[in-house]
């Protein structure tokens, strides 16, 4: 059967639109909606290369070397992924699907593609990999129009301002909008575990449940987009930025386990088992480079404050939160780790791609980590930091040889080279390095990603 008659026979009878979707490498998701015939016309559409082009200013990235399919507004190729097909809503349909080059060539930094080589890589070595995020975002009361209005400043949290982590006594409209989110990914087909309230006023955690890496990812982008959604129609705005206000930021952990022949290969009675072991090693040894990708912006490494909840060493520790990496040992479902640096402006496929990348480099290796931290990893003068500012992160990880080699040149280049942008932009263009939170970050990362 031809891919065109498959993507045809695909589609609900009473469709009227297509909305074709990915993320670029700064987590914005984008797309297209595309009439049914036409989608059912072709297995490929052409999208702009200034999707992977532009800074979150729309303005396009300079100063670097261009990969080949970069910097004459040729077009990309965006394969729709067929099994990601849901309906979004009546008469919509939406499909995820990754972007290649009109040599046939996938490119070197859409992020699902490079998420799926780490995933294929992983396969090679005899494992596969269950994953699990953990979404936060603040809710505020005000509109994403009244939000915009006043510059997204002095916002009112949704649920009021007081309060601590895991708070059930939340106003009936806090409690009301979670409600809706869960409904609409219930409705297609996305599923959740749990959701609470988090630290900050008006901030959530929003649980999917464990899954292969792609698709925790697709529905990871997938949940943001409802919950931008929901927020929007109920009169709210909510942002994924790093650190929205001065008080407690926001964070994207990642938890992952693998599989050799169905069994959990990170299990071992009471401790790590070698496997697990060897891949602590790996995420700690490219933990300085991989800290480019897991905190991206500016503001990201705002959160980076001692005692504040988000990690500042490169470390590990058996169930410590205080560390980089913590170890979930001694059972036999649910050994794990959790790797704590990203912030929740990550993008999650490059991070699972990074973490993936520091994991083979282990086991690989054969390596073994550094004794585990079992007191506070925080304010420690003999451990070392994570990079603290967005060029720190960049020199560190275009000096990697294990993450450029996992990760391509390609990537590394590019990326590297749009962090110094970004930089530069926060610089030039308005920011305040002596702020806690400067007006130009506010304008720049509240709404993307």
């Amino acid at each position: 059967m031809s891919e065109i008659t498959t993507t045809a026979t695909a589609l609900a009878p009473d469709v009227h639109t297509v909305r074709i979707e990915s993320t670029n490498h700064d987590g914005t998701f984008h797309g297209k909606n595309i009439a049914p015939k036409k989608f059912a016309s072709t297995p490929e559409f052409g999208l702009a290369d200034l999707l992977f082009g532009l800074d979150l200013g729309n303005a396009p990235t300079m100063g670097f070397a261009y990969p080949s399919w970069r910097g004459h507004i040729t077009d990309l190729q965006f394969r729709p992924d067929m099994s990601t097909l849901v309906q979004w809503e009546p008469g919509v349909q939406s499909v995820i699907g990754d972007y290649w080059q009109n040599d046939g060539t996938p490119v070197g930094t859409c992020p699902r593609n490079l998420a799926r080589k780490l995933v294929d890589r992983l396969a090679v070595r005899g494992f596969t990999a269950t994953v699990a995020v953990e979404i936060e975002a603040t809710v505020f009361q005000e509109s994403v129009h009244e939000a915009r209005a006043k510059g997204y400043r002095d916002l009112t949290p949704l649920g009021g301002s007081a309060g601590t982590a895991l708070n059930l006594a939340k106003s009936k409209d806090w409690v009301d909008y979670m409600s809706a989110v869960v409904r609409r990914l219930e409705q297609i087909g996305i599923e959740w575990e749990a959701w609470s309230d988090e630290d900050a006023a008006g901030q959530v955690e929003l649980n999917l449940i464990p899954g292969d890496p792609i698709s925790v990812c697709d529905n990871w982008a997938r949940a943001r987009q409802v919950m931008r959604e929901v927020a929007f129609e109920r009169g709210h705005t909510v942002t994924f930025m790093a650190k929205p206000t001065a008080g407690y930021g926001q964070a994207s952990h990642v938890n992952l386990s693998l599989q050799r022949d169905g069994v959990n290969a990170f299990y071992a009675p009471g401790r790590p088992s070698s496997t697990m072991l060897n891949a602590v090693a790996g995420l700690l040894a490219t933990m300085r480079g991989a800290t480019s990708v897991m905190l991206p912006q500016i503001t990201s490494y705002r959160r980076l404050v001692d005692l504040s909840g988000p990690p500042t060493t490169v470390t590990w520790g058996i169930a410590n939160k205080t560390t980089a990496v913590r170890a979930v040992v001694g059972h036999p479902a649910y050994s794990r780790l959790e790797y704590r640096v990203p912030g929740a402006d990550a993008n999650l496929y490059l991070a699972v791609a990074t973490i993936l990348a520091g994991v083979i480099a282990g086991i690989d290796g054969n390596l073994e980590p550094v004794d585990p931290v079992s007191d506070l990893a925080w304010c420690a003068p003999d451990l070392e930091r994570l990079p603290d500012t967005i060029t720190k992160a960049a020199d560190a990880l275009e000096s990697d040889l294990v993450l450029r080699e996992q990760l391509g040149d390609e990537f590394v280049d590019y990326w590297v080279g749009t962090r110094r942008w970004e930089w530069m932009q926060f610089h030039t263009a308005g920011g305040d390095p002596f702020s806690e939170l400067s007006e130009w970050e506010s304008q720049r990362y509240f709404e993307f990603p």
